[in-house]
């Protein structure tokens, strides 16, 4: 499908619509009859003896995958689905005891597949986007990845920016995270957008393409079968979860304690390194502090959006009384956290000065988002009350979670060195940044019992 962009002459070769406008309709159904993130906040204010049950997990774990994107998920020949995250749902479902069925999705038609219940969980190399944390509930993060550009190697290309114009042609996976990095870096180039994603190596091999965005997991595979071409880049850095629906919370709480307790056993980084060839070293990504960063961080990517929301309600960008309302549920939210870990909450005063740091921040990059004017007046955005609020207070679940599990002491070099490398929202700023930290070490230094291994159980 063409899709003709009146922006430097350029043109787009559209597989689909871009995510905001396919979700327009629903969103305007959602509408703003039930301010539905003051019920959940609210739902968190009882003290910790009122600690919610969640449901028993179904026998039968229903996992999306694309079978198209090595080494994530790939349909072998004679051999069925293969993969680091075909491996990890089979390794889940086996601990936990449930009958595991794959569900093939294509990547245009994720969300809506996710929403309507097609499967409970998508594990296929899912980016951490905001418009998924909107749709689902994501897992803590289980591996990195970066966008790279394949191009001839007689290009005379030295940067992925130089294949920023009209004549160049860049083939991409239609309907994924890849497909949106193109459009961000390249809004000069002709965008082809394929919906097989081997067929985008296909198009490169056979010359209908000048070069493919993919990333740099998969780059290696694809220079392997093809001769003469070169990556350029890694030019982002990307996060892989798996992407749980949203009425499963406790799916989604099962799932982050077995993928830490995974974490700290090795069997993640083995699997890294079969799978991936990821030779174990550093922090890895499912570690208390990276998780707890990263779950901080994908709540800060919000805040434009939000921003943007208010802006075109009319609504200001700060309101006293219902901040002191969502801080109220924070820390109900690690009390709840702690008692069904078994284990004494952290200081109150803590906690809640780690909030207030995380609040200041979002509060930042709101306003300066709105001043920049990041989001178009005349782009599609996601209700306020009916999808943006209640997805914040979903990941805060998770940040109050991963608070339990923040290791004692926290070194303040590393924190630091964690901050800038896991916090990564646009518009943060170096004090805001800074703050968090300081009130990350004062938490951990105020713990006081050592915590239990995670359950296995």
């Amino acid at each position: 499908m063409a899709e003709p962009i009146g922006r430097s002459g350029s043109r787009r070769v559209r597989a689909r619509l871009r995510w905001g406008r396919r979700q327009a309709a629903a969103r305007a159904a959602l509408g703003r009859w039930l301010p539905a993130w003051l019920l959940l906040a609210s739902a968190l204010l009882p003290g910790p003896q009122q600690a919610r049950a969640q449901p028993p997990l179904a026998p039968l774990l229903r996992v999306g995958t694309s079978g198209e994107y090595a080494p994530f998920s790939e349909r072998r020949r004679g051999a069925g689905l293969d993969g680091f995250d075909v491996a990890i749902a089979r390794a889940y479902a086996q601990k936990r005891g449930r009958t595991l069925h794959f569900v093939t999705f294509r990547w245009p038609g994720l969300l809506r597949d996710l929403e309507t219940g097609r499967f409970d969980v998508a594990m296929s190399g899912v980016t951490v986007r905001p418009a998924r944390s909107v749709a689902g509930i994501f897992s803590v993060p289980v591996v990195e990845t970066g966008a790279v550009l394949l191009v001839d190697q007689a290009s005379g290309w030295r940067s992925a920016a130089q294949a920023n114009t009209p004549a160049v042609r860049i083939g991409v996976n239609a309907g994924g995270h890849l497909e949106r990095v193109a459009d961000e870096h390249f809004p000069q180039a002709t965008l082809v957008a394929i919906p097989d994603n081997r067929a985008v190596l296909r198009a490169l091999a056979g010359g209908s393409v000048d070069a493919v965005v993919t990333d740099s997991l998969e780059a290696p595979r694809w220079l392997a079968e093809v001769s003469g071409f070169m990556p350029l880049g890694p030019f982002t850095r990307d996060r892989k979860a798996y992407l749980v629906q949203r009425g499963q919370p406790g799916l989604a709480a099962d799932l982050d304690r077995w993928l830490m307790e995974r974490e700290r056993d090795g069997t993640l980084a083995e699997l890294r390194e079969r799978y991936l060839g990821l030779p174990p070293g550093g922090e890895p990504p499912a570690s208390p502090l990276r998780a707890l960063l990263a779950a901080m961080d994908e709540r800060l990517s919000l805040m434009p959006l939000v921003g943007a929301a208010k802006r075109r309600s009319g609504l200001p960008l700060e309101a006293p009384t219902r901040e002191t309302t969502i801080l109220d549920a924070a820390v109900a939210g690690v009390w709840r956290a702690a008692e069904e870990r078994g284990v004494e909450a952290p200081d109150e005063s803590a906690v809640r000065a780690l909030f207030q740091a995380q609040m200041e921040a979002a509060k930042e990059i709101q306003l300066l988002s709105v001043k920049r004017g990041d989001i178009g007046a005349s782009e599609a955005l996601p209700d306020l009350d009916g999808a943006l609020r209640p997805a914040i207070l979903r990941i805060g679940e998770r940040i109050a979670r991963l608070i339990v599990d923040l290791p004692r002491d926290l070194d303040a070099s590393t924190v630091a060195r964690a901050l800038r490398d896991d916090l990564r929202a646009p518009w943060l700023s170096a004090k805001a940044r800074s703050a968090i930290g300081v009130t990350l070490v004062d938490l951990s230094r105020a713990r006081r019992p050592k915590l239990p291994p995670a359950s296995d159980g």
